[in-house]
């Protein structure tokens, strides 16, 4: 400060006495004054700004990266040196808040629960999102607390540290362990969740309050009736659509056995449903222990959804429910916890409803990959029969299976109606175009009802 009032003194003189003469001493003395005061001035605001932001930084917040990159070298930069830094930038990287993420149209998802890689169901969700087979879903976010917490050095831990570290590398995908974490919204969000289902009422609610516009819910969706019309009077009450992952509602298979069953008076249809378990006590008792809930609950709820949705099925309109005893199997079997778990590997029952319709459904457990419906006539005799996968889906499955060798086959044989499902899910979200014969919350309860009623029931009759 003394250095620059001592300069001013000359340039004062001059100012008043045009005689006096300016030295070129005392000018330069003046401007190296105002400098060395500019870059004091400087220093100081930037101390204290970086001071002030670490003192009130808020809670870290997962956050996109960006492929927009500009130099920061000051002085030397001119203009033309700065545009080169956009020659390679499209509109969307400049747009604030995720420049990787979803896209005008699209929607942004938030896969809650991923799941081991080749195993877990939401692990194959996010595969399809990835490879950029449902358009209209952008799979920003994936949110995995065991397997990036808790279970991270356990069984399956460094596999799924490694597909993520590919997915990041690949496709900018953030990986986080909670919800709460996600920052606002950049385009209409929908959120996945395909975790464990007893998390799942607490999960729908957080992601309510993370700003998602609609929900897809893997089924059944809630451990019980109660819970999940508890979630469903949450999801109403903050305006937020829940449709549920019952693929079968779209699957080819059951479009056209309906149709065909639609030209045949008085016809019968069968729905069956097989999965490929080894048929060992050590096979099945794993599989009763990781799907608790039950078969009703879990592999045959798909087959229930159809009956609530098309067949008029409901408890207060199931006039009797019969078990077909040569055809099914309960079990009580150890688990690998060493806790007994009781359970049907393979069960058919026919329902007739007080409207006056009957519809059949089977499922076992290890009756192989491929599930199909049937149509018989009158006399009882077949007349119909449709397969999933078809002959034209099956090139597919083998391509699948020869690039994911070790994944859970049924993945590959539901692949088209895995895509379709969330597909229509995200259009909704994006676009609010109607996701056509989705299921609704509203039918997941229902159908939940329907398996919670049968299950005691189908149980009694197999003891007889």
């Amino acid at each position: 400060h003394s250095n620059f009032l001592q300069c001013l003194q000359p340039l004062s003189l001059n100012r008043h006495n045009p005689s006096t003469t300016l030295s070129a001493v005392n000018i330069i003395g003046c401007f190296t004054a105002i400098i060395t005061i500019i870059m004091k001035f400087s220093t100081a605001f930037f101390l204290l700004s970086i001071t002030t932001t670490a003192a009130f930084a808020p809670t870290a917040k997962l956050s996109r990266p960006t492929n927009l990159h500009v130099s920061q070298s000051s002085s030397q930069t001119n203009n033309k040196d700065l545009a080169k830094d956009f020659d390679n930038t499209s509109p969307e990287d400049v747009t604030p808040s995720g420049s990787n993420g979803a896209k005008v149209g699209q929607a942004e998802v938030v896969l809650v629960g991923c799941g081991a890689p080749n195993r877990g169901m939401g692990w194959y969700h996010a595969v399809q999102m990835l490879e950029g087979r449902c358009p209209s879903a952008s799979l920003d976010y994936i949110i995995e607390p065991w397997f990036l917490g808790g279970g991270a050095s356990g069984p399956g831990g460094p596999e799924f540290k490694e597909w993520a570290d590919d997915s990041t590398s690949k496709y900018g995908t953030v990986f986080g362990t909670s919800v709460g974490d996600l920052p606002d919204p950049a385009q209409p969000r929908c959120a996945l969740i395909s975790g464990r289902t007893a998390d799942n009422p607490r999960l729908l609610k957080e992601c309510i309050d993370a700003g998602c516009k609609c929900i897809y819910l893997e089924k059944p969706g809630a451990p019980t009736v109660r819970e999940l019309e508890e979630m469903k009077g949450v999801a109403e009450g903050a305006g937020i659509e829940v449709l549920m992952g019952y693929n079968k509602n779209v699957c080819k298979y059951v479009r056209k056995t309906r149709e065909f069953a639609e030209t045949v008076p008085g016809s019968h249809v069968t729905f069956v449903s097989n999965n490929a378990y080894e048929n060992t006590p050590e096979s099945l008792g794993e599989c009763f222990e990781r799907n608790a809930e039950g078969m009703l609950k879990n592999m045959a709820i798909h087959e229930l959804a159809l009956l609530v949705s098309f067949y008029d099925v409901s408890v207060d309109n199931i006039e009797s429910v019969t078990a077909d005893k040569e055809f099914s199997s309960m079990q009580t079997l150890v688990g690998p916890s060493g806790k007994e778990f009781t359970d049907f590997d393979k069960i058919k029952f026919t329902i007739k409803t007080k409207t006056g319709k009957e519809v059949s459904v089977a499922a076992d457990r290890c009756g192989g990959t491929d599930s199909y419906a049937t149509v018989t006539d009158t006399n009882g005799e077949e007349v119909f029969r449709y397969w999933m996968p078809d002959e034209e889906d099956k090139i597919a499955v083998e391509n699948l299976q020869a690039k994911y060798p070790t994944a859970m086959p049924y993945f590959f044989t539901q692949d088209p109606d895995y895509v379709t499902v969330k597909e229509r899910v995200a259009k909704f979200t994006a676009t609010g175009e109607e996701a056509e014969g989705l299921a609704t919350i509203g039918i997941a309860v229902e159908t939940l009802r329907v398996a919670e009623y049968l299950t005691p029931l189908l149980m009694e009759q197999l003891k007889d």
